[in-house]
C-alpha cells in the first residue's frame, strides 16, 4: 500500500458497465486529484456499455480507456466511502466504513435519451457529494 491521505471513494454497481463508471468520470474530472475515485461491479461485465461512453463523452468525459473490475472486499477496505448502486446484498459490509445507496436506474438496454437521463442524474449527484465534507475542498 502506498501512502496517500486523499479521501478514497469507491462506486459500485453489479456489471461496473455503466452506472460506477459513469459516477467515478464524473468525480475524476470534477475533483480532481483531491480525491483518489475507484469503481467496481459485483458481477463485472467484459466492457463498458458503449452507450454510456458516448453520452458522458458528450459532455466531454472521456472514459473510453476505463474497464469493468470485481469488486473485492479490498476495495470496500481502501474506500473511505462506498456508494452502491443497485447491487443490494452482493456488497460486502466492511464494519465502520461509510456507505451511500444511489437508486439510480440500470443503463443496460436503455435508449440513448434515456442513458442521458441517467447520466444527468449521476452528474447532479456527483455535484453534491463535492459539496460534502468526504471530497474535502481540495484548499
Amino acid at each position: 500500500m502506498f501512502n496517500d491521505d486523499r479521501p478514497a471513494i469507491i462506486f459500485v454497481c453489479v456489471h461496473n458497465a455503466g452506472r460506477s463508471q459513469m459516477a467515478a468520470g464524473f468525480l475524476r474530472a470534477a475533483a480532481g486529484d483531491r480525491v483518489r475515485v475507484m469503481s467496481a461491479g459485483t458481477e463485472p461485465k467484459e466492457y463498458v456499455n458503449p452507450v454510456v461512453v458516448a453520452v458522458i463523452q458528450e459532455i466531454g468525459i472521456d472514459i473510453s480507456e476505463g474497464f469493468p473490475a470485481r469488486l473485492t472486499n479490498d476495495d470496500v477496505v481502501a474506500a473511505d466511502l462506498c456508494i452502491t448502486m443497485g447491487c443490494g446484498d452482493a456488497c460486502p459490509l466492511v464494519p465502520g466504513k461509510t456507505y451511500m445507496d444511489w437508486k439510480v436506474e440500470d443503463p443496460s438496454g436503455q435508449s440513448i435519451d434515456k442513458v442521458r437521463r441517467i447520466r444527468d442524474d449521476i452528474a447532479e449527484r456527483v455535484q453534491v457529494l463535492l459539496t460534502e465534507d468526504v471530497v474535502g475542498d481540495g484548499g
